[in-house]
């Protein structure tokens, strides 16, 4: 059985381990030149692991361009696995591998299709998701199932707790998935594309935090852009100030205005918000430093009786944050 590998993040890793632990290595793996590795948070370096293995590398910033679809050719895969790789494959790909083309979401399709899906998961409020494998055609994440797995969401997950999630249930798919394609088992699950939600793109300066919304909304954004995103961040001194971890408080016996730190518990920086409500601060980190704690950081304007501390209210967001 000849499969072909196309990804270039963390998720990619994990379904090449688990391709190696199977027995079943890929003929050749696609990835993205290191000079494109700005496009992917999380990206991953491939190239040492298949160096290993013995595995060659073909290095493409787009597939569908005709001397990339060449070299797939050359290989005759059987399965095509497209794991952590945002461009839609064209039809002229797509038909190369004689027996399909395999895709990842992290989610359970036919809803939330699209982009950062992890983050508006998490935004979106839901108390339970799950991972897809499933046969990819022409369209966005639209394709028959393969397999699924549901798990739940923790009321305080974060970005990195829910990836770390997916991950576990992708090789469990994947070792699932495999034994079924040797045994010549291929499930096909057609999607009712009537229930199909999609999620748009996140771009860095989604993550702006507004001080005038609630508390547990802003947590709430806090935990879903967290790491291996780009975070949250609100502007301290005018400088980029990143929040990669809060608890959301609730009230507090403190007057003031959103956007004021209020207060220190522990390491941890007490902001009011648009609602009265407040969060704890626990790990912040100005832009082109390294993490700190937020009292370390705030630790020179204590006096917070007399002058308090205010996260600089940016008035218009700017290109590129």
């Amino acid at each position: 059985m000849k499969i072909i590998l196309v990804g270039a993040v963390k998720s990619t890793l994990v379904a090449l381990e688990t391709m190696v632990e199977k027995s079943i290595k890929p003929i050749t793996i696609i990835t993205l030149p290191l000079s494109k590795a700005y496009r992917h948070s999380d990206f991953v370096d491939l190239r040492p692991l298949a160096l290993k293995y013995n595995i060659p590398i073909i290095e493409a910033s787009d597939i569908n361009n005709p001397a990339t679809i060449e070299k797939i050719k050359s290989f005759e895969p059987d399965y095509m696995f497209v794991i952590g790789w945002s461009q839609i494959l064209s039809k002229e790909v797509l038909s190369i591998p004689s027996k399909g083309a395999i895709g990842y979401h992290p989610a359970l399709l036919p809803k939330n299709r699209g982009r950062a899906v992890i983050p508006w998961t998490i935004l979106q409020g839901e108390k339970e998701t799950g991972s897809t494998l499933f046969w990819l055609d022409e369209g966005v994440d639209s394709g028959d199932i393969f397999l699924q797995k549901i798990f739940s969401i923790d009321f305080n997950e974060t970005a990195t707790t829910l990836y770390e999630k997916h991950l576990k249930a992708l090789r469990e798919l994947l070792l699932e998935a495999l034994s079924f394609l040797v045994n010549g088992k291929v499930p096909r699950i057609p999607q009712d594309h009537t229930k199909a939600t999609y999620c748009a793109k996140r771009t860095p300066g989604d993550g702006y935090i507004d001080w005038n919304l609630p508390a547990k909304y802003i947590w709430t954004l806090i935990r879903a852009v967290t790491e291996p995103y780009p975070g949250a961040f609100t502007f301290y001194k005018e400088k980029k100030l990143i929040i990669w971890e809060a608890d959301y408080i609730g009230d507090a016996p403190y007057c003031g205005i959103p956007g004021q730190i209020q207060a220190f518990e522990g390491s941890g920086a007490l902001v009011k918000c648009g609602d009265g409500k407040h969060i704890l601060l626990k790990v912040v980190q100005l832009e082109g430093e390294n993490k700190i704690l937020p009292r370390n950081l705030f630790r020179l304007h204590e006096k917070l009786g007399i002058d308090f501390i205010s996260l600089y209210q940016k008035l218009h967001k700017e290109k590129d944050l």
